[in-house]
């Protein structure tokens, strides 16, 4: 597997609405992608820094992955997304051998039209993470 960066580190937020001034406001940063994810349940925000992006995740629904983190342990660092180069489905072979236990056994279409696919924490060090890719246009 090769990883080029980080992709993004996701953020759950109660509100995109609130949490926006603070990136914008405070941070200097420009929010340019607002989407909803509908099979995710999550309103994204996504900001850039470098080659890294800032993504909140606002829960569109109670049922959601986000609003039952954000209910478990509140606002804050929900996960880290590294961009595989090599492909997502490889990559999730590889590290599956590796004992790796995966949230995602495929890739799946995420925020911006991304590859992704998950770790499950309890391989990770508690980390959640998330394996992405652009698709091949």
């Amino acid at each position: 597997m090769e990883i080029s960066h980080i992709e993004h580190l996701g953020i759950a937020v109660k509100s995109l609405e609130t949490a926006i001034p603070f990136y914008e406001g405070v941070l200097g940063l420009k929010c340019y992608s607002i989407e909803v994810v509908e099979d995710q349940k999550v309103k994204t925000a996504f900001f850039k820094i470098g080659q890294t992006k800032i993504e909140l995740l606002e829960p569109t629904s109670p049922e959601s992955a986000i609003a039952k983190f954000i209910e478990k342990k509140g606002e804050g660092i929900h996960h880290i997304a590294y961009c595989i180069q090599d492909g997502v489905a490889n990559a999730l072979a590889e590290v599956s051998e590796k004992g790796v236990q995966l949230i995602d056994k495929a890739p799946r279409r995420g925020a911006e039209g991304l590859d992704i696919a998950f770790l499950h924490p309890k391989s990770t060090a508690s980390v959640l993470t998330e394996l992405c890719e652009t698709p091949k246009q």
